[in-house]
C-alpha cells in the first residue's frame, strides 16, 4: 500500500510542477545588510539606459571636429592596419607589380579604404560605391567580364548621414558575400532631396564600427556601431579632469588680507563707501601683479595660502588609461606619451596592439582587399591570375640585434637536426631557405644547390668527404692526408 501511496504522490507532484512551474531567480541578497539583489543598496540604483549615441550625428561631429583624442581614436587603428598595406602573392612579372602599384597611386585606393574607415569608425557606417568606367547603371549587378583595361576609376566614399541610405530589400543569396545586408542602396542628395543614384550591393564595399548584435543591426538600419558610442563616458571624465586640474593651476597661489568691519561695510555701507573699497583692492591687485608687492594698513594681515598639485598627476595617467583602454590602443600611440615606470619599455604593450592590428587586417582589411583586387587586375593587367592571393607583412618588425639571435637561434637548430641525421642535407637547406623573409640571410640558396643534397646525411658527406670518418679512428689519423705516405709504408692503422 505504501508503494502505491508514493507512486501517486510522485506522479501528482509531477503533474503539478509541470502545469504551474515554479520561477527561480539565481541572485545573491544579505536585506539586513543591505547588500545583493532587491535591496536599498547604492549598487542597485546603477542603471545603463538605451541611449544609441551612433544616432547623434550633431555630437558626433562636433567631438570629431573639437577634441584631439577622438580624432586619434578614429584614425590610429586605421592608419596602422593601411600603413604596411598589403603584397601580391602570385608568378606574375615584376613589371605587372609596378603596373598594379601604378594603378594603385592613380585611383588613390588607399587614401579612399582610410576615408571608409575612418567614417565608418565615426559614423558607425560608411560606404565606397566602386567606379568603373562605361558600367553607368549603378543599379545593374557588377559584371566582371566587362572590366576593360583602364576602366578602374577608384571608389566614392559616403558616410551613412550623408549621401548613401540602405534599402528595406535584402540578399536572400547565402552564396552571396553580403546575404541577410540589404540589396540596394540609395544616393540622394541633402540638400534638394533629389534622387542621384539606386546601387547594386556588389558595388558598394562596406565599413562600419563596432559589430552590434541582429536587432540592433535593423535599428541601425544595417550599419553598425560608432566608435564613440562607447568610449564617449570615458572621454567625458578625461576632459573633466583635465579641465580641472587646468582651473587649479589658477588657485595654486592665492593672497588673501583680514579687514575689520568687512561685514559691516559690505551688508550695511552706502554705495559710494563700497565703491571706494573696490577702488582700493583693485589697485592693490594692480600693484601688486606690478611690483609684487601689496601695501596694506598698519594692524591689517595678509596671509598667502599655497596648493599642492601632489597626486593629481597620478589621477591623470588613470584616466588616460582608462580612456586608452576603451579605444584599444596603447596610451603611448594614443596619447603620444613616453612609456613611464621603472624599466619601462611599452614594448609588451604596442606588441600586443600590433597583433590586435594584425587580426583586424585579416578579419576586416582582407575582405575588402579581396574584392578590390580581381577588378583592379582586370583593369591593370586585363586578366586575374589564378595563382592570385595576398599577404600582410607583419606589425612587429624586430631591430637588427633581434634579427640576428633569431637566425642564430634558428640556425644552430637546423643544424643540429642535421648533424644528427635526422633529415638531409636538401631539407636542411629549404629550412634555412624559409627564413629568408624573417632574417634577411640565406636568401642566395639556390634550387640546384637543393637538388643535389637530396637524400645527403652529415655522416654521408662526411664520409664523402674523408673515407677514414667512419673508421673510428683517433681524429689525429682520420684527418691525415693519405697522399703523404711514401711508396711502399702502409697506414699505421693498417698495421
Amino acid at each position: 500500500m505504501s508503494r502505491k501511496r508514493n507512486t501517486r504522490r510522485t506522479r501528482a507532484d509531477t503533474t503539478q510542477s509541470k502545469q504551474a512551474p515554479i520561477a527561480t531567480m539565481d541572485a545573491f541578497a544579505n536585506p539586513a545588510a543591505r547588500i545583493g539583489y532587491g535591496t536599498m543598496d547604492l549598487l542597485q540604483a546603477t542603471e545603463y539606459p538605451m541611449t544609441r549615441l551612433t544616432q547623434n550625428y550633431q555630437l558626433l561631429t562636433s567631438l570629431y571636429r573639437d577634441n584631439w583624442i577622438v580624432q586619434n581614436i578614429i584614425a590610429t587603428i586605421p592608419n596602422d592596419m593601411i600603413r604596411k598595406w598589403y603584397e601580391i602573392k602570385s608568378g606574375i612579372a615584376p613589371e605587372q607589380l609596378g603596373q598594379m602599384v601604378r594603378l594603385e597611386r592613380q585611383t588613390q585606393v588607399r587614401h579612399k579604404l582610410l576615408l571608409g574607415m575612418y567614417w565608418g569608425r565615426l559614423y558607425g557606417g560608411a560606404a565606397g560605391v566602386i567606379l568603373i568606367k562605361g558600367q553607368n547603371d549603378l543599379s545593374q549587378p557588377l559584371e566582371m567580364d566587362a572590366v576593360m583595361p583602364g576602366s578602374f576609376l577608384g571608389l566614392q566614399i559616403l558616410d551613412r548621414w550623408n549621401g548613401i541610405y540602405p534599402e528595406a530589400e535584402l540578399v536572400t543569396d547565402p552564396e552571396d558575400l553580403d546575404y541577410g545586408l540589404p540589396a540596394y542602396y540609395t544616393i540622394r542628395d541633402d540638400e534638394t532631396g533629389r534622387l542621384v543614384a539606386r546601387v547594386h550591393h556588389s558595388r558598394v564595399i562596406r565599413f562600419i564600427g563596432r559589430e552590434l548584435p541582429w536587432m540592433e543591426q535593423v535599428t541601425e538600419l544595417y550599419w553598425g556601431e560608432s566608435e564613440l558610442e562607447a568610449i564617449y563616458s570615458e572621454v567625458v571624465r578625461r576632459d573633466n579632469v583635465a579641465g580641472n586640474i587646468a582651473a587649479l593651476t589658477f588657485r595654486a597661489n592665492i593672497n588673501y588680507m583680514e579687514t575689520e568691519g568687512l561685514d559691516q561695510l559690505l551688508g550695511t555701507a552706502n554705495t559710494e563707501m563700497q565703491r571706494r573699497f573696490y577702488n582700493m583692492m583693485a589697485a592693490q591687485s594692480v600693484m601688486e601683479s606690478n611690483f609684487g608687492t601689496r601695501i596694506i594698513n598698519k594692524g591689517d594681515a595678509i596671509h598667502n595660502t599655497q596648493y599642492t598639485f601632489t597626486g593629481l598627476s597620478d589621477v591623470y595617467d588613470r584616466i588616460m588609461m582608462d580612456v586608452a583602454g576603451a579605444a584599444r590602443t596603447p596610451v603611448t600611440k594614443l596619447f603620444g606619451r613616453s612609456p613611464a615606470g621603472l624599466n619601462a619599455t611599452g614594448e609588451s604593450d604596442m606588441q600586443n596592439y600590433y597583433d590586435y592590428i594584425d587580426g583586424l587586417r585579416e578579419t576586416e582589411l582582407r575582405s575588402i582587399i579581396e574584392r578590390l583586387l580581381p577588378i583592379m587586375a582586370l583593369s591593370a593587367w586585363g586578366e586575374v591570375p589564378e595563382d592570385m592571393d595576398i599577404d600582410f607583412p607583419p606589425m612587429w618588425t624586430p631591430d637588427a640585434k633581434e634579427i640576428a639571435e633569431i637566425a642564430e637561434r634558428k640556425t644552430n637548430a637546423v643544424l643540429a637536426v642535421y648533424q644528427n641525421d635526422l633529415i638531409d642535407s636538401a631539407t636542411a637547406q629549404q629550412e634555412l631557405h624559409a627564413m629568408s623573409d624573417e632574417t634577411g640571410m640565406y636568401s642566395k640558396i639556390s634550387d640546384e644547390s637543393i637538388k643535389a643534397g637530396k637524400g645527403q646525411t652529415y655522416t654521408n658527406s662526411r664520409m664523402m668527404a674523408d673515407p677514414m670518418a667512419g673508421l673510428g679512428l683517433p681524429e689525429e689519423l682520420a684527418g691525415e692526408d693519405e697522399g703523404g705516405l711514401e711508396d711502399g709504408e702502409t697506414h699505421p692503422a693498417a698495421e
